[in-house]
């Protein structure tokens, strides 16, 4: 599906004053019945991740850490059982899932000689009965659960549904019976950064030569393009010089009036 540039800033522009949570999502599936869910949930989890990354050092200082914490031990010292770190995140405007692991690495320091290592952290948000105290493990859940944009269960999900994409995209070149080598495939003839799939034989989308293809399970605005060509994309310049002239095209994106939606990619191209 294609969305307009006017289209997708109409939605972008909706979603600054919601908060990230499903309630949010529900009313903006209204506000733009035409559109799918999954369309809305990437660009909403997008711009709130824009957001964040805006906001995130005002969360780290030493003073904010400390604040926070504070009020979440007044908070469950009053009821243990109510969503004190949930409703904690909501009010500062700040992922759950990113306030869970603030609280988590303060009472770790709080209770631990030494400091918490990254991998331990990590370990108790994805499994939060590795927590020593019952209460924070508990507040630790309803954030994890609760949190739509962050978090290991959101990675999860995100994970799968980039597999599941290219397990459609492999079905769909086998379908079309255009020949092409896999990941594995160029990675076992010495490849290191590689397309999900290269055309051994191309093909012409929309006016375009297509060699390569690389499938995101995201939805494919200006940035994350110009973002992919810098971190990525660029890197294949050297490694497939029979690809530059199309990588030189992915240029013409940062132009384009038209946005596209959460769908396999055909380079930077949908299908």
């Amino acid at each position: 599906m294609i969305l307009t540039k006017a289209q997708y800033e109409e939605i972008a522009q909706c979603l600054v004053s919601v908060p990230p949570t499903r309630q949010s999502l529900r009313k903006l599936k209204q506000r733009f019945p035409s559109q799918s869910q999954a369309t809305l949930l990437s660009i909403f989890s997008q711009e709130y991740q824009k957001h964040i990354k805006r906001t995130h050092a005002k969360h780290h200082t030493p003073e904010a850490i400390e604040s926070y914490y504070q009020r979440y031990l007044n908070g469950v010292g009053k009821n243990g059982a109510a969503p004190v770190l949930l409703e904690l995140a909501n009010e500062v405007d700040y992922a759950p899932s990113l306030m869970a692991r603030i609280i988590l690495e303060r009472f770790l320091q709080g209770h631990e000689q030494t400091p918490p290592s990254k991998s331990v952290i990590n370990s108790m948000l994805r499994d939060p009965s590795q927590i020593p105290d019952g209460v924070l493990a508990n507040q630790v859940y309803q954030c994890i659960v609760n949190d739509c944009c962050y978090g290991p269960l959101v990675d999860c999900i995100k994970h799968a549904i980039g597999y599941e994409h290219e397990v459609l995209l492999r079905d769909l070149l086998l379908k079309k019976n255009l020949s092409f080598l896999d990941e594995d495939q160029l990675r076992a003839k010495g490849y290191d950064k590689t397309p999900d799939f290269i055309l051994q034989v191309p093909v012409a989308v929309e006016g375009h030569i297509i060699h390569w293809i690389e499938s995101k399970a995201s939805f494919g605005d200006e940035c994350s393009h110009h973002a992919y060509l810098h971190g990525q994309f660029w890197s294949y310049w050297n490694s497939f010089p029979h690809i530059r002239r199309q990588i030189c095209n992915c240029n013409t994106l940062g132009s384009s009036h038209r946005v596209r939606t959460q769908q396999p990619v055909w380079g930077p191209h949908s299908l």
